[in-house]
């Protein structure tokens, strides 16, 4: 990241740009008007991770300043949640005095939430002991939080003391959803704009009929605010604790229409073919779905011409993308027999190059 450039004065000059760069890659095609949902200028990021520079006793939290290319010292950071710089600072306090922590570590992931919990991993060039747990367990005794858990990982070695989640309340238009978060998958890194794409979400897929069909559907981020528009909800994940925690979450908010199936979206593409059958579909009957949306978030690669070509079949393509480049190369087939008719911007990465985007595309 260019850290000269994180500076909550430029934010609005920064969201404008993308306004009119996100315009001009879609002039191509006839789109209504932009919706643009804005970050917040500072401690936006849910999740942040840092190398850690020695020297002799000491030690730091570095970066990596794209634009000089050169190692940053830090103790804050900007875009992190103001939790996590409240314990960066803790944590660093911590460190230096304490060898069992400090030896050999190299970096730090921060995993928070909106609801006040944080998962602090530790990454190390050495195998943990017991010495290493004492002194994890003396310090959350000392800093007595119960929201606060840690992770140590070394060389197939990872030790949880407390858990390796945080629980998550988004609220949607008022209503609270709950997420279970698990370390080391993906998650929404800016908890705020993730509510806001899933209100616009929720919006956009207002009034319809039948059932919706999800590839990608992590730990049912957008499943289960979904769900209350459809009659039933097929999502498909192939993370298994991603799988496990959509499970979870579905239990936890008390949603009986979703059903999550462990595939990727190219084996969910070969089954709704007949190109060949899977056992992770037995007892599961594709026909008793009557789906005429369907809602991808695939990664940044985009969609592969086999599920582009089973997307268009249905009259309705939810599409979120964390690339709108790959967004609009799948357009020139999508484009071929769907026509946008909402286009959003999502600011998830303030003072970035990248941009999230939003279309809801409808059969001509």
């Amino acid at each position: 990241m260019d850290l000269a450039a994180l500076d909550p004065r430029r934010y609005d000059d920064q969201l404008a740009e993308k306004c009119e760069r996100m315009r001009a890659l879609f002039a191509e095609y006839t789109t209504p008007e932009l919706e643009v949902f804005r970050s917040e200028p500072e401690h936006y990021r849910m999740r942040a991770e840092f190398r850690i520079w020695h020297e002799g006793d000491d030690l730091d939290y570095i970066m990596f300043d794209q634009a000089t290319k050169s190692r940053v010292a830090i103790k804050q950071y900007l875009p992190a949640s103001a939790l996590i710089n409240e314990y960066m600072i803790k944590l660093h306090d911590a460190l230096r005095p304490t060898p069992a922590l400090r030896h050999r570590l190299f970096q730090v992931d921060f995993l928070s939430t909106l609801s006040g919990e944080l998962v602090i991993s530790l990454l190390y060039h050495r195998q943990l002991d017991q010495a290493w747990t004492d002194a994890i367990e003396a310090l959350l005794k000392e800093w007595n939080q119960p929201g606060v858990s840690f992770i140590g990982r070394a060389r197939k070695q990872k030790i949880c003391v407390e858990r390796d989640y945080a629980d998550e309340v988004l609220h949607v238009h008022g209503r609270p959803y709950h997420y279970r978060q698990i370390e080391n998958s993906f998650t929404q890194p800016n908890g705020k704009v993730a509510e806001k794409m899933l209100e616009w979400a929720v919006d956009a897929t207002r009034n319809s009929s039948g059932d919706l069909l999800e590839l990608y559907c992590g730990n049912g981020n957008f499943s289960l605010a979904l769900a209350q528009n459809f009659e039933k909800v097929l999502a498909t994940e192939l993370a298994k604790p991603s799988v496990e925690s959509a499970q979870h979450n579905i239990a936890k908010n008390g949603i009986d229409n979703v059903t999550i199936i462990r595939m990727s979206a190219e084996d969910f593409t070969d089954a709704m073919n007949g190109v060949r059958e899977f056992n992770r579909l037995k007892g599961i009957d594709l026909k008793a779905f009557n789906c005429n949306t369907i809602f991808v978030d695939p990664p940044r690669s985009g969609l592969d011409p086999a599920t582009e070509k089973m997307v268009q079949g249905y009259d309705r393509i939810l599409y979120i993308s964390c690339n709108p480049e790959t967004l609009l190369e799948n357009m020139k087939t999508l484009g071929q027999t769907h026509t946008i008719t909402k286009f959003a911007l999502f600011d998830q990465f303030p003072y970035t190059h990248h941009m999230e985007a939003g279309v809801l595309l409808e059969r001509k």
